[in-house]
């Protein structure tokens, strides 16, 4: 606890990526004895995950996309939806406004700043999304996920903090269980997913890459895919075939427990993918996906890639044999997956939450802890990103305990 509670209001855009870690601060945010509230739009609101104690207030999405048509009328609903934020903040009385991007946040924060409250924007991916950008010269801090972040300006690096990527509790509870135990005699238990609606291209790859294996570690195998609902059918026949057994679906709830046995993850390079990945330490192929606005997912796998923990495998050449070739260098020795598993887990920031929820009550009366400043002088240059300073990354060589 950190005193007297206070209201906190979250905004943020109806994806998982940008709504999951805004449930997870609202967690940790009335963990700390405080009230929050949410601002998004209708997809959001249906996210699952929401806290029930968690009310959503849902405001008009203005998109602009490249139409200048479509411009207008895009404002025009922005201004709505400022209009009924600053309704809320009179009758809340929010010590700070929090946007974790997405259209959303935009008339959130405008509103925020038109009523002097204090706001902070949370990036979840490595490069500045293209609402965070519009809001980055308008809030009073900034919290990244990584401690390089494209399209980030110096003059913004003074109230810049790197904090990480919030994940669930229930993933969050397994970094401190070992990586499950792999030899020359195991089974290789494999999970596949592609994002919240999954990825076509991984149906398609994934089996005949698997088949494709030595028949001695082919045997091995254990599947677990996430499919969409029109390959799951083709997917099923598909290992069928290749006599490997698999068990496949369009979602699954229990993603903590599928995770906790994985040995390996191939699938794409979402913010939250990548969170949770570091966060309990398992190797991974990644596969980006190529329409991602500017390629944020490829600058997402960075930083696990450098490490060791990570494979990144460009859709153009996401061919099954190149995905065997790469299963096979990683597995070819026992302890290869994991000292990969080691390496990622090395990345993993388990304190995000925490971070960001410090920082976040900075502006209501409470000091911050010890949430990782990025400072000017530690610049690559807007088009590099930002680095994080030597002296002031706390545990950031941290090592694992066996």
């Amino acid at each position: 606890m950190s005193g007297a509670n206070r209201h906190y209001v979250l905004a943020a855009g109806g994806t998982g990526g940008h709504m999951l870690p805004a449930f997870a601060l609202a967690n940790e945010l009335e963990r700390r004895g405080h009230h929050v509230a949410l601002i998004t739009d209708e997809r959001g609101a249906n996210i699952p995950g929401k806290p029930d104690f968690l009310p959503a207030h849902i405001m008009p999405v203005g998109r602009f996309g490249k139409n200048p048509i479509r411009w207008l009328g895009g404002a025009a609903k922005v201004m709505e939806g400022r209009k009924m934020a600053l309704r809320l903040f009179e009758n809340f009385e929010p010590s700070a406004v929090v946007g974790f991007g997405g259209y959303p946040t935009l008339p959130a924060l405008l509103a925020a700043r038109s009523a002097k409250v204090p706001s902070v924007i949370h990036e979840q991916n490595a490069v500045l999304g293209r609402v965070n950008r519009l809001l980055a010269p308008r809030v009073n801090a900034i919290g990244t996920a990584y401690p390089q972040v494209a399209r980030m300006k110096a003059k913004w690096l003074d109230k810049t903090y790197l904090v990480g990527n919030p994940v669930r509790a229930e993933v969050l509870a397994l970094r401190d269980e070992p990586f499950p135990t792999f030899s020359e005699d195991s089974l290789l238990k494999v999970l596949v997913t592609g994002g919240s609606q999954g990825a076509s291209i991984l149906a398609q790859v994934v089996p005949d890459g698997l088949a494709m294996l030595p028949p001695a570690l082919r045997q091995r195998l254990q599947v677990t895919q996430q499919c969409r609902p029109e390959d799951v059918g083709a997917v099923r026949e598909r290992y069928r075939n290749h006599d490997i057994p698999a068990e496949l679906a369009t979602y699954f709830e229990n993603m903590a427990e599928r995770l906790a046995d994985t040995h390996l993850f191939i699938g794409r390079a979402g913010a939250s993918t990548i969170a949770e990945l570091t966060a309990v330490g398992r190797p991974a192929i990644l596969v980006p996906l190529p329409i991602a606005t500017d390629d944020h997912q490829a600058a997402n796998t960075r930083e696990v890639v450098e490490a060791g923990g990570a494979r990144m495998i460009r859709q153009s050449s996401f061919t099954p044999k190149e995905l065997a070739r790469q299963i096979q260098v990683l597995s070819q020795r026992s302890g290869t997956l994991g000292n990969a598993a080691h390496k990622a887990w090395n990345c993993g920031r388990p304190d995000a939450v925490k971070d960001l929820a410090d920082l976040v009550e900075s502006f209501g009366g409470a000091e911050m802890m010890d949430v990782i400043r990025v400072g000017k002088n530690n610049a690559r240059g807007a088009s590099q990103g930002v680095a994080v300073g030597q002296g002031a990354a706390r545990d950031a060589a941290e090592e694992r305990v066996s």
